[in-house]
C-alpha cells in the first residue's frame, strides 16, 4: 500500500476518489491554502484499499459514484464496513436515484457535478464540524435514555441492549435529535436544519431515507415501530416501545 505523506498539525487529511483527474488538481490546489491536504485516487479498486488504510487518518472522503473498476456505490459500502468516515459523493447529473441510493449506502452528503468550489467547502466544512467532538471546555451532555435505547452525544455512543450500534455520521446525529426531543415530533424542515447546516427544500428526501437506514439498525419495522414513529404531515418522534 502507498505511504500516506505527514499531515502537519491543524490541517485536516482529505481523500478524493475521482477518475477525473484535472478536477482532481483543482480541488487539491483550492482546498490546500485552506488547511487541507488532499490526496487522490483515480479508480474504485485502489480508492477502496487507500480509503480502508487504517494508518491514513483520513477526517473526509469526496467520492465519485461513477469511477472505472467499482462504482463508488461499492466503494462506500466497502469503507463503511470498517470507517465511519464523513463521505461527500459527487454525481455527474445530480441524478436524485444516484442521491438516494448513496445516502442509503452510508454517505452523509452529496453535490453534483457542477458545484461550485465555495459550495464544496461549505459542505466539508458542515460535515466535519458534525462528527467532531465537543470542545475541552463544553459542558457534558447527559446520556439519554430511551427504553433500552442509551443515546451518549459527547462520546457520539449509541447502545442498545448494551450494545453499541454502527452508526453513520448523519445518522447518529439525527438519532440524537430525535433522542433531545423523545416524546415530542420533530418536523422534516428542523431535523435537516438541526444535522444538515444549511437550509434545505421542503420536499428533500434525504432525512426519510436516513430514517429508514435508522430504523433498520433499531431492528423496527415502519409499519409497526418500536422507536422511531412517523406522523403523517408532521415528523417523526423517538418513542419508548415499553409506552407505545
Amino acid at each position: 500500500m502507498t505511504s500516506v505523506p505527514e499531515t502537519p498539525p491543524g490541517r485536516i487529511r482529505l481523500l478524493m476518489i475521482d477518475d477525473d483527474r484535472k478536477l482532481c488538481r483543482l480541488v487539491g490546489d483550492y482546498l490546500s491554502p485552506l488547511g487541507f491536504d488532499v490526496t487522490a485516487e483515480h479508480d474504485g479498486a485502489s480508492g477502496a484499499e487507500r480509503a480502508a488504510d487504517p494508518e491514513a487518518g483520513w477526517q473526509a472522503v469526496i467520492l465519485d459514484v461513477m469511477l472505472p473498476g467499482l462504482d463508488g456505490f461499492e466503494v462506500l459500502r466497502r469503507i463503511r464496513r470498517t470507517s465511519e468516515v464523513p463521505v461527500l459523493m459527487l454525481t455527474a447529473r445530480g441524478d436524485e436515484t444516484d442521491r438516494i441510493v448513496g445516502l442509503e449506502v452510508g454517505a452523509d452528503d452529496y453535490l453534483p457535478k457542477t458545484f461550485s468550489t465555495r459550495e464544496l467547502l461549505a459542505r466539508l466544512r458542515a460535515v466535519l464540524r458534525r462528527t467532531s467532538r465537543p470542545s475541552a471546555g463544553a459542558a457534558p451532555i447527559a446520556e439519554i435514555v430511551v427504553g433500552p435505547l442509551r443515546v451518549q452525544p459527547e462520546a457520539r455512543l449509541a447502545l442498545l441492549n448494551d450494545q453499541p450500534l454502527t452508526l453513520t455520521p448523519v445518522e447518529f446525529d439525527l438519532l440524537a435529535c430525535l433522542a433531545k426531543a423523545r416524546g415530542r415530533v420533530r418536523t422534516r424542515e428542523a431535523l435537516l436544519d438541526e444535522i444538515r447546516d444549511r437550509n434545505y427544500e421542503v420536499f428533500d428526501r434525504s432525512i426519510d431515507v436516513h430514517i429508514s437506514a435508522l430504523r433498520k439498525k433499531l431492528g423496527d419495522d415502519a409499519k409497526n415501530p418500536r422507536f422511531i414513529r412517523t406522523l403523517r404531515s408532521a415528523g417523526y418522534m423517538l418513542t419508548d416501545p415499553a409506552s407505545a
